[in-house]
């Protein structure tokens, strides 16, 4: 299990590294390199609109590839989606800007962030597959925490990377060159993970499947017909935890470069404090959920994602770091408390034979309603130059959207029974 475990962890890491070196750059470069003939607000909105992008591809990459996962096994996913998003990457950073290829710039910008995001949609699954369906029962949401690991380590390399840069460079080459170095560093990382992934068992879940010959012909239809109700709910349940994190990691750069007197540098620092709690985190949630169950933990973290918003962005709105750490260290803890259990609870929702297809939709169906739009709406709000009271109303009225959701939702963890009492003495 650990080696399975750091497989399905590095994986995710290096998905999400790629993924979250373009939403940093969306909100400190491409603006201005793809879209120079906009105003500075609608070029902010454009690179964050090619940054919805990638989420709107993610339930079409959970689709193509849990049908892949259902019908041919978990491990054929992991290698194909690993691939996709990392050739689609380093693409990115070799691609020039307006003042080289025109509006032909753009559109390629758009295609190559589609693909990441499809790579990603189908990365998901056969992580948490990979790990959930090797576990012993009673230590699923242990060992399936794992993959929800990756995405704070993701982060933490290509932001510390970004980190690294922006302090060492002058501005002058940090726009010419300098943000393009994490694209290329996503290279060597997939090609790390192809390798780690080398020697990987198909998960016994599906091999029970192949050998009786109960695989989904049709997956996608199968899980419509029967099981679209969980599909919706958790969806809606897990779009807070999508909103809540890039508001802190994407949409808080832009805020702060164009609203606050703070330093790029700075306002790195302090979201990667934030994240590293996070995840640090995750392994403990995802063990607690073993003890306490899935629903009552994530129906805690929505809840307070709902108490802590308004806070955050009073927190936020000082530009003081300590301050403003506190702010995103609050909400991601919040929000962590369900993701770290998701990787559990939605395998759980669903037979093994559509396992693949449901537990990818649903997950990245919360990234279109949480993760899509929320850097677009948040920075909407804030057009002006008032207090983001609207943007922490916004998210107040998603947490309290997955609130509802996770109600609807039934608990799957394995009941925990106390040990049968033993003979009493006469």
């Amino acid at each position: 299990m650990p080696r399975l475990a750091l497989a399905a962890l590095a994986g995710t890491a290096i998905e999400f590294y790629d993924f979250f070196v373009y939403g940093t750059a969306a909100a400190l470069v491409l603006g201005p390199l793809f879209f120079p003939s906009f105003s500075p607000l609608a070029a902010t909105l454009a690179a964050f609109g090619t940054f919805g992008v990638g989420f709107l591809a993610r339930p079409l990459g959970s689709v193509l590839f849990g049908h892949v996962g259902d019908r041919y096994g978990r491990r054929p996913v992991l290698f194909a989606s690993l691939l996709l998003t990392g050739l689609a990457t380093v693409a990115i950073g070799f691609l020039p800007g307006y003042a080289v290829l025109g509006t032909a710039a753009p559109v390629l910008l758009l295609l190559l962030r589609f693909l990441q995001g499809l790579g990603l949609g189908g990365e998901w699954g056969g992580a948490v597959l990979l790990a959930s369906e090797h576990a012993p029962a009673g230590r699923r949401g242990l060992w399936a925490g794992f993959p929800q690991t990756g995405p704070a380590v993701g982060f933490l390399l290509a932001n510390g990377v970004t980190l690294g840069l922006s302090a060492t460079l002058t501005e002058a080459q940090f726009l010419a060159w300098g943000w393009r170095v994490p694209f290329w560093a996503a290279g060597i990382l997939v090609l790390g993970g192809l390798l780690l992934r080398a020697t990987l068992e198909e998960t016994p879940e599906f091999r029970r499947l192949a050998a009786s010959g109960e695989r989904a012909r049709t997956p996608l239809a199968e899980l419509l017909r029967e099981h679209w109700r969980p599909v919706l709910l958790a969806g809606g349940a897990l779009s807070v935890g999508y909103a809540v994190f890039y508001t802190v990691t994407t949409w808080s750069l832009s805020y702060a470069k164009e609203h606050l007197a703070v330093g790029r540098t700075t306002m790195l620092a302090c979201v990667m404090a934030a994240v590293l709690c996070m995840g640090l985190a995750t392994p403990f949630f995802a063990h607690l959920s073993d003890r306490l169950g899935r629903r009552p933990l994530c129906l805690a973290g929505a809840a307070a994602c709902a108490l802590w918003m308004f806070p955050l962005m009073a927190l936020l709105r000082t530009g003081e770091p300590l301050a403003m750490t506190l702010g995103f260290t609050g909400a991601l803890l919040a929000m962590v408390t369900m993701i770290a259990v998701s990787a559990s609870y939605l395998p759980e929702l669903f037979p093994p034979r559509v396992r693949c297809t449901g537990a990818a939709v649903g997950y990245n169906l919360g990234g279109v309603l949480g993760g899509a739009l929320t850097p677009l709406v948040a920075t909407s709000l804030t057009a002006g130059q008032g207090p983001p009271w609207a943007v922490a109303g916004y998210l107040t009225g998603l947490a309290v959207l997955s609130l509802g959701c996770f109600a609807l939702l039934p608990e799957t963890a394995p009941v925990r029974r106390a040990p049968a009492a033993g003979p009493v003495a006469a």
